[in-house]
C-alpha cells in the first residue's frame, strides 16, 4: 500500500511541476526558446506517461520511475540555466534532448 501511495504522490508532484512549467513557459517563449522547447517536451512526456498508465501499458511503478527520470532532467535544465543567466546553450539543449529521447523510448507508443 505504501508503494502505491508513494507512486501517486510522486505522480501528483510531477504533475504540479509540469503545470508550473507550462504556466512559466509563456514567459520564456520569447527570450528562452531552448528552455521552452526542453520544458515543453517534458510536459508532453508527463502526459504520455499518464496515458500509458491509464491504458494499462505500463505499471504505476514504471510510471514513477519515468517521472523521476524526467524530474532529474528538469533539475539539470534548471541548473544549466542558472549558470548561464537563465539560458541554456545549444549543446546543453542537445544533451537534454538526448536524455529526453531515452525516456521517450521507454514510454512507448
Amino acid at each position: 500500500m505504501s508503494k502505491k501511495l508513494a507512486a501517486i504522490l510522486l505522480s501528483a508532484l510531477v504533475g504540479a511541476a509540469a503545470s508550473n512549467v507550462m504556466a512559466a513557459q509563456g514567459q520564456w517563449q520569447k527570450d528562452h526558446p531552448r528552455r521552452a522547447e526542453v520544458n515543453g517536451r517534458l510536459a508532453n512526456q508527463n502526459k504520455r506517461i499518464s496515458n500509458e498508465v491509464k491504458e494499462g501499458e505500463i505499471t504505476k511503478g514504471q510510471a514513477a520511475n519515468l517521472h523521476k527520470e524526467d524530474h532529474q532532467i528538469r533539475q539539470e535544465e534548471r541548473s544549466m540555466a542558472s549558470q548561464n543567466g537563465g539560458h541554456i546553450t545549444k549543446q546543453e539543449q542537445r544533451t537534454l534532448n538526448q536524455q529526453e529521447n531515452a525516456v521517450s523510448h521507454q514510454i512507448g507508443g
